[in-house]
């Protein structure tokens, strides 16, 4: 297997963009190519139905996808042909394919990529179902579900600057593009910052490239926005383990995101947010949250947590036994599976929690605000502009007092809608749902005053006004209504519900 990385040569590149459009190569256009049936299946890591559909289509596109997505070997003519701008040789220069008998064969993984807005083509190292083997400790990974995920539940401010920490072949990066003017991108594999600076060049993007680890290369610099999708996979220091440098930061259980969270606000600047996926580990009966906000004690950075997946130690170990092309029915997995539970045996760890870490450095002297949400089902996509909503609306918050929250007029979001059950018969409802349908889906369940506060925010009456009038109406003292009202509003206000 090839451990070489793709050139960069602008003009070689150059043809290669123009020949991926021709061709195009684009996430629709594969998509299409393939089909239902054999999209799921090679979603599944089975790549039969592919190869059925892209050796029967014969087409550049086909080729392209055999070539560089699967990783089949494909006749010479066919490849000069998806590639006629930049032929044979000028792939072979690039470092993309080498001579297969009589036909070529792919040295890199080369697939298209998109978001709502944007294209793009991301190059990385072949993954195990092109290669059948084992993926190198010093694997470059490509799109994953991990830095979709990010992708996703990024906020983009228009900001002057930002870093995106350890970022692999640079996929956070494209998206930091839209809204950054200067993109610094960083990381310890010498590899992975060889096809970020392919995929900067093939998509037309200028980064200041720079390796070192974690946030040692970028000591004394300070930014708008940080992402990472950090190396936060908890695994043994073990010689049976092998450490694979786009996971695995070398240090013990969740260690290295406790040490990013806590020293990522020097690199902030006032206002500034950081944004990065993280493990954590539960031990003994003790609740995620005490984990997190240990870390975050003294940090002086607001913070917004949501744990998406909970893992006990044996479904962690066979995920991640599994990661490096290691499978289940053999010896080696079985030693990596026994070295996990090992592990977290020894610390005494029950569960292991998955989520995404939002922090931003406030940009005035206040109390900060800590919020820790469990949301396991289904959220928005993409969650980044719920999550920069949140956390003007939580730094708002943390800016006034409840006087403050009595005079605005709120309106509910126009993604909310209210559910009444009861019995049949029964005059007034049992039950009273509030369901948001974008951000993270909350359903929060109202008592009379919260309904009939909810039903009267339409954006005309301050909340204060409207508390007195329904006390009066319910018979309540006024004082106590707001006291126990204040409290919903402001968390409603938090997630988005009321705007």
């Amino acid at each position: 297997m090839s451990t070489s990385t793709p050139l960069v040569d602008i003009e070689l590149v150059g043809r290669l963009r123009a020949d991926l459009e021709h061709a195009a190569y684009t996430v629709e256009a594969v998509d299409r190519l393939l089909g239902p049936l054999a999209s799921a299946a090679l979603a599944r890591e089975q790549a039969l139905p592919a190869q059925r559909v892209t050796a029967a289509a014969g087409t550049p596109l086909a080729t392209l996808v055999r070539l560089f997505a699967l990783g089949d070997a494909v006749d010479a003519e066919d490849a000069e042909l998806a590639l006629p701008t930049l032929g044979l040789d000028g792939a072979t220069r690039l470092g993309l394919v080498r001579q297969q008998g009589p036909g070529v064969m792919a040295t890199c993984d080369l697939r298209p990529y998109a978001d709502e807005r944007h294209a793009w083509w991301v190059a990385s190292d072949l993954a195990e179902l092109a290669t059948r083997a084992p993926l190198r400790e010093d694997h470059v990974l490509g799109l994953g579900g991990a830095s979709t995920t990010l992708a996703s539940w990024t906020p983009r401010p228009q900001v002057d600057r930002a870093l995106d920490l350890g970022t692999g072949c640079g996929v956070q990066a494209l998206h930091l593009g839209d809204h950054v003017r200067q993109v610094t991108v960083t990381d310890i594999s010498a590899r992975a910052l060889a096809y970020a600076r392919f995929n900067a060049a093939l998509n037309g993007c200028d980064w200041q490239v720079v390796e070192g680890s974690m946030l040692d290369p970028v000591a004394g610099q300070r930014f708008g926005l940080i992402v990472s999708n950090p190396p936060f996979v908890i695994t043994p220091r073990s010689p049976d383990v092998p450490l694979f440098e786009y996971r695995d930061g070398g240090q013990v259980g969740d260690a290295l995101v406790g040490d990013l969270v806590r020293s990522i606000r020097d690199h902030l600047e006032p206002g500034g947010i950081a944004q990065f996926l993280g493990n954590w580990e539960i031990v003994g009966d003790s609740d995620w949250r005490e984990r997190v906000r240990g870390w975050l004690a003294g940090t002086g950075l607001d913070a917004w947590v949501v744990q998406r997946e909970l893992q006990d130690p044996a479904q962690y170990a066979e995920t991640w036994a599994r990661d490096g092309g290691h499978h289940s029915a053999t010896a080696e997995f079985s030693t990596l599976y026994a070295a996990w539970l090992d592990d977290f045996a020894s610390r005494g760890v029950n569960a292991i929690g998955f989520g995404v870490i939002t922090l931003q450095r406030p940009a005035t002297q206040r109390a900060t605000f800590l919020e820790l949400t469990e949301a396991t089902g289904p959220v928005a996509s993409p969650m980044g502009p719920h999550i920069l909503a949140g956390l003007r609306a939580r730094t708002w918050l943390a800016d006034h007092d409840d006087d403050a929250v009595l005079g605005t007029a709120w309106s509910c979001a126009p993604d909310v809608t209210e559910e009444r059950h009861g019995r049949p018969g029964q005059e007034d409802p049992s039950v009273i749902l509030l369901r948001q349908g974008g951000g993270l889906r909350r359903t929060v369940r109202l008592d009379t005053a919260g309904a009939a506060l909810l039903s009267v925010c339409d954006g005309t009456l301050a909340a204060g006004p409207a508390i007195e009038a329904i006390a009066e109406l319910l018979g309540e003292e006024p004082a106590g209504l707001r006291a126990r009202l204040v409290p919903l509003v402001r968390e409603l206000v938090g997630d988005g519900l009321l705007v």
